[in-house]
């Protein structure tokens, strides 16, 4: 799949989630844009074994992340050139201090009753 269609799927699943689309369509879109398949040498070692699928696998990451990266810009363009009561970002700040709050400074024990 090339570079652009990949972004395209980044901004469908954006779409996807913001129009209350099912988790599974949105899965399947980014889905689509990872391969299917890896070419690996049949003499390679377990370690060059992962690196080829690592870098088969590279591309396409880079470009949904690029995707929704182009896609926040535009929005947040959009978001701020309209007098907004908070800039994106703020929102984002916000946001950061939202998730860093919500993420305990020790590892979630799988034992412990309490752990999330």
């Amino acid at each position: 799949m090339r570079e652009n269609e990949v972004k395209l799927r980044a901004i469908a699943a954006i779409t996807a989630v913001r129009s209350g689309a099912e988790e599974q369509l949105v899965s399947d879109l980014l889905g689509e844009a990872m391969p299917t398949s890896f070419l690996v040498p049949a003499e390679a070692t377990a370690a060059e074994a992962g690196c080829a699928v690592l870098e088969q696998l590279s591309e396409p990451l880079s470009a949904l992340v690029n995707g929704f990266l182009l896609a926040f810009d535009a929005l947040a363009d959009a978001h701020d050139g309209g007098e907004p009561l908070e800039t994106s970002e703020q929102i984002l700040q916000q946001l950061a201090l939202v998730l860093a709050l919500e993420d305990p400074s020790q590892p979630e024990d799988p034992e412990d009753p309490r752990s999330p």
